[in-house]
């Protein structure tokens, strides 16, 4: 037995490190890659045999977060990139968190090198604190993104759409869109470019009147927090889509309304949304008891409208708001549809009135196979 070997402790952290380092290359940089970056590239003072490993990583995860000087994060970037080895990226993730640092080129040029590399995966995320206009982005997106055939995922925040570019996502099969204006042409002109797209979703975004996907590849909607109209002409939003599969509404609406015009192929729903009753928006002085009367009415037949779309669903997941809603109903002595659904799952609240509620929807599930309840003591806003 050698003298390095004799003088070793098992267990302690230098014969950890040996093992590892024993293991093929191949292995060593798929590690690396799911690292932040800058991990990774603090490897190389490892050892010889960790030295050059970095420059061979497929996945760059990198964040302005520890920088205080904007040539410093560019210069890391850019030396990155300048000394990578790899032929295909798997994902390239850049984070702003808020900053006033511009510096829409060098984005541009990093992109560029992604595309260059047939990057799979994409994701620019600014951690902004406020809605943005056109000349306050983060970045701007080059011309080789748009038509980046190897594209799979693709996560966009603070963008703003523009109609003349000619995009070709050909292979893109998820896209995500945060705090983006996108009016109705937006959308389709957004679909037809991704004729892969199986997945969308539109977080914090500013919407047109109508989310029409006539696509059958288009399988997932989510939207989160879709509580503003764009230019604020709507109250609420209609959904057109008669392929989709998993339909995720969640978020505080305020007072606009998705509608659901035709889900007719839905088998899974999750509705975790809330509505404001008038009152919080408006001083309760200036509204008649009629008109506040009025609008819950609306809110009830929408909520009817929702079931009554959703009764041949076979998964339903009803948020808290959105179930006391319901349970009121009943106890109003409203008729309810019918649900054919196998598996439902209730977010609740602990409510008095929570277990007569729960007794009424399964009187009408006659098809259930499955109740979840999640009990959240997490605070959501009352019903109307």
């Amino acid at each position: 037995m050698s003298k390095k070997q004799k003088n070793r402790v098992p267990g302690d952290g230098v014969e950890t490190l040996d093992r590892i380092s024993e293991s093929p290359d191949v292995l060593l940089v798929q590690i690396l890659s799911l690292l932040p970056t800058e991990d990774a590239v603090k490897s190389c003072v490892l050892s010889k045999r960790w030295r050059y490993l970095w420059t061979s990583i497929h996945t760059f995860l990198f964040s302005n977060r520890n920088y205080n000087k904007l040539e410093n994060f560019i210069s890391f970037v850019d030396n990155v990139l300048t000394h990578s080895t790899c032929s295909k990226i798997k994902k390239f993730q850049l984070d702003f968190h808020h900053t006033d640092w511009k510096f829409h080129s060098e984005i541009s040029q990093w992109l560029n090198f992604a595309v260059e590399n047939k990057v799979e995966d994409v994701s620019l995320d600014a951690h902004l604190y406020f809605y943005p206009s056109a000349d306050e982005l983060a970045y701007e997106l080059p011309l080789t993104m748009y038509t980046c055939s190897s594209l799979i995922t693709l996560y966009l925040s603070h963008w703003v759409f523009d109609k003349g570019l000619n995009i070709a996502w050909n292979s893109l099969k998820s896209l995500t869109l945060d705090s983006i204006e996108l009016e109705a042409d937006d959308i389709v002109i957004l679909l037809s470019s991704c004729p892969a797209l199986e997945t969308l979703e539109l977080s914090f975004c500013k919407v047109c009147r109508r989310i029409e996907i006539t696509s059958s590849n288009l399988k997932r909607l989510t939207l989160t927090y879709p509580s503003e109209p764009l230019n604020g002409e709507y109250d609420s939003l209609e959904i057109f889509a008669p392929h989709l599969k998993h339909l995720d509404i969640s978020g505080e609406l305020g007072d606009f309304k998705c509608m659901l015009v035709n889900i007719s192929s839905l088998v899974i729903a999750r509705l975790a949304f809330s509505i404001c009753c008038i009152t919080d928006y408006w001083n309760k002085e200036d509204i008649k008891e009629d008109s506040c009367r009025d609008y819950h009415q609306v809110i009830r037949n929408l909520i009817l409208d929702y079931l009554q779309k959703l009764s041949y669903a076979t998964e339903l997941i009803i948020g808290c708001w959105f179930a006391e809603v319901v349970f009121m109903m009943k106890l109003e002595g409203v008729m309810l549809p019918e649900l054919r659904c196998k598996c439902l799952t209730l977010e609740l609240r602990v409510s008095e009135y929570n277990l007569y509620g729960i007794a009424s929807l399964l009187q009408t599930s006659p098809l259930l196979e499955s109740l979840n309840i999640n009990i959240t003591y997490e605070y959501c806003d009352p019903p109307c």
